[in-house]
């Protein structure tokens, strides 16, 4: 009954928190595009459970990023090529990010991390909910720069955003195919990957992934005032994400025990950062 009860109230924490921060824009489109989003994850949720299914989880969070942004620019209509840019950039993203994961999950015939939670009616709705709040913290930014006066504001911190972004997005890229490469070679079968970025960083995927967002924001800003700064959370949010929650944390304890052991991996530790890259030695 507690764990009942502590699902439903992360769900509801899951959802007011962007909702709260969507408000504060005082922009009657971020409100309901916040909402579309919740939406379609709690549509969504309903087929999944009912067959027991995570096949379609990471796709159903990048056409929920598409569907959200594009009907962004369509209602703003702004006829800004800057507009046409950063939703261009999530796009991409979105396609890439999505196809890789489903793709992944695919060939793997399951997402292991679904297995206790499928079964379980609140804890699965749950999950689905905090998608909706990961779209939506992400997104927050960039709708409310796309529903603005003045759409989005073309200078020299825009240009500054966009190559963040670039850049990021070439390092996530990169370091996913690094990964793969290293994975099908039957060579490495229950080693660990320490070449290429994977010897700058131990996760050179997420570290990119957070460059990305924060170029995003970067591009947003000159578009924002009041308390519409407060949508520039996105970058900060995926950091506490992938650091704190669902990524890192997960995948250096499943490391740990699998490869703790190891002397090469505990001198992978002691002189490979856990995210940033290390530039010098």
């Amino acid at each position: 009954m507690k764990n009942h009860l502590f699902n439903i109230l992360s769900s509801i924490i899951a959802f007011y928190i962007p909702f709260q921060i969507a408000l504060l824009t005082e922009l009657p489109l971020v409100k309901n595009l916040i909402l579309l989003i919740f939406c379609i994850q709690w549509i969504s949720f309903i087929p999944a459970f009912i067959f027991q299914t995570e096949k379609f989880y990471d796709l159903t969070g990048s056409i929920t990023y598409l569907t959200t942004v594009f009907t962004a620019l369509y209602i703003t209509d702004s006829g800004n090529i800057s507009d046409y840019v950063i939703v261009s950039c999530v796009a991409i993203w979105a396609i890439r990010l999505g196809s890789f994961l489903f793709m992944r999950i695919h060939k793997a015939g399951e997402d292991r991390r679904f297995r206790d939670i499928k079964p379980n009616f609140t804890r699965f709705f749950m999950t689905w909910t905090l998608q909706g709040m990961w779209v939506s913290m992400c997104l927050l930014c960039v709708l409310t720069a796309l529903s603005s006066y003045s759409g989005i504001i073309v200078n020299n911190i825009f240009y500054i955003g966009l190559m963040i972004f670039i850049s990021g997005f070439i390092i996530e890229v990169l370091a996913d195919h690094q990964k793969t490469v290293f994975r099908k070679d039957l060579k490495n079968k229950d080693k660990f990957i320490s070449t290429g970025l994977w010897s700058y960083s131990r996760h050179p995927n997420y570290f990119g992934e957070i460059l990305l967002w924060l170029g995003i924001a970067v591009m947003s800003f000159s578009s924002l005032e009041g308390f519409q700064y407060f949508t520039l959370i996105s970058p900060i949010f995926v950091y506490i994400l992938l650091v704190y929650i669902s990524g890192i944390r997960m995948l250096e304890n499943q490391a740990n025990k699998k490869w703790g052991h190891l002397d090469s991996y505990k001198e992978y530790l002691k002189n490979t950062p856990r995210l940033f890259f290390r530039i010098f030695g």
